[in-house]
């Protein structure tokens, strides 16, 4: 094939976030190397980016153990990508989060001789630590988004720099419009935000139990206010179908869009959150909130609690290492402590007044923009290295 004059880049994302990630990640290494070409799994973000697409695993992403569904199709890639990195001329890798497929994509790389970037790196800080070994054998450099990641893979032997989550440049760049959150509160109080998440199968797993929350919540606060608060188009159709299904009715509002979305948060008194980044989002704005999760019970036992290895599985008490805010997870047997919970703190000005301020004296400190750009110099640094 003919070579490309500037870095040819193999990049590889297996879900809809990794794709926008690996997306602003293509732009932001472009504005230092106009010249660059990238290729490999990539995504519609990647593919509008001017990522070729080897083949695109976006489209059927999973969380966590349910990844383990797609195992066939993931042992066929590497197959045919085997034969793909062995045609082509790379001249770096970039990996972005997933590493149930990207930790076995790496070892495909250093065996061609590609040196690797991992951008959003495995969590093994939280589960299977003995990962550590894959990745210092398989990654030449990690670009972590946690700031506590950085000495974690340093001290396993992995050169890795904490580059800020992507997320921050998001929620740094809203304007969010003080009249639509007062307009919120208006109708109702107190406020309750219901975040389900913004996966399909996430959604139908614990949007169920939160609009059971709500319902009891409905009976103890006549003036309640309920906000569903839909990641995109596509979910929001989930949301409606799920809120006729409840088999009672409950008076919510969904609401969507990226302000929208902010001033739901803003304006709620407390959140039922899924678990996940959204939990960042909300700790962002400082709501209180209370996570839950509603996984496979059966599959837990058998395979997650040999993994799991954190205390804490929730984003803002892993960071606080120790617990902020209430966590129902991996599963719940009944939503009843959830319903305490949430009317103890909605009962108590003062509680929800505090815990306010620990989720902002928690998050101020790592906000670090720019997570794009600071990983795309990395790839530079490590090109110019390899170079």
């Amino acid at each position: 094939m003919q070579r490309s004059v500037g870095p040819r880049v193999f990049i590889s994302a297996a879900e809809q976030s990794a794709d926008e990630h690996a997306a602003a990640f293509i732009r932001a290494f472009r504005q230092l190397r106009p010249d660059a070409s990238f290729a490999g799994l990539a995504g519609p973000a990647m593919s509008g980016a001017g990522c070729e697409c080897f083949h695109d695993m976006t489209a059927g992403s999973a969380m966590a153990m349910a990844a383990i569904y797609r195992a066939p199709e993931a042992l066929l890639l590497l197959n045919r990508l085997r034969g793909f990195l062995s045609q082509q001329q790379f001249d770096a890798a970039v990996l972005v989060d997933s590493p149930t497929l990207n930790l076995p994509v790496a070892k495909l790389c250093r065996r061609r001789g590609v040196p690797v970037l991992y951008y959003i790196a495995p969590q093994t800080w939280a589960w299977a630590p003995w990962r550590n070994d894959r990745i210092r054998r398989r990654v030449t450099r990690v670009a972590c988004i946690w700031p506590f990641e950085e000495q974690w893979f340093r001290d396993a032997g992995i050169p890795t720099t904490y580059v800020g989550h992507p997320l921050f440049d998001h929620l740094l760049a809203l304007t969010i419009d003080d009249a639509r959150i007062a307009a919120l509160r208006a109708g109702g109080s107190p406020v309750i935000a219901i975040l389900p998440g913004s996966r399909r199968h996430v959604v139908r797993e614990v949007l169920p139990g939160q609009l059971e929350v709500a319902q009891s919540l409905a009976v103890r606060f006549k003036r309640a206010r309920f906000l569903i608060v839909s990641a995109n188009d596509e979910i929001r159709n989930l949301i409606a179908l799920l809120v006729r299904r409840h088999p009672r009715s409950l008076p919510v509002e969904i609401v969507g869009g990226a302000t929208d979305r902010a001033a739901a948060i803003r304006a709620a008194d407390l959140a039922l959150v899924a678990s996940g980044t959204v939990t960042l989002e909300v700790a962002f704005h400082a709501t209180p909130m209370i996570v839950m999760y509603n996984a496979s019970r059966w599959m837990y036992r058998l395979v997650g609690r040999w993994l799991i290895s954190t205390k804490y599985l929730s984003i803002p008490n892993i960071l606080a290492g120790r617990q902020i805010v209430p966590e129902f997870m991996p599963y719940y047997r009944t939503v009843d402590p959830i319903v305490a919970t949430a009317v103890d703190w909605l009962s108590s000005p003062n509680t929800l007044g505090r815990i306010r301020t620990e989720l902002q004296a928690l998050i101020k400190p790592i906000v670090r923009s720019g997570a794009a750009q600071n990983a795309a110099a990395e790839l530079a640094a490590l090109l110019a290295t390899a170079g």
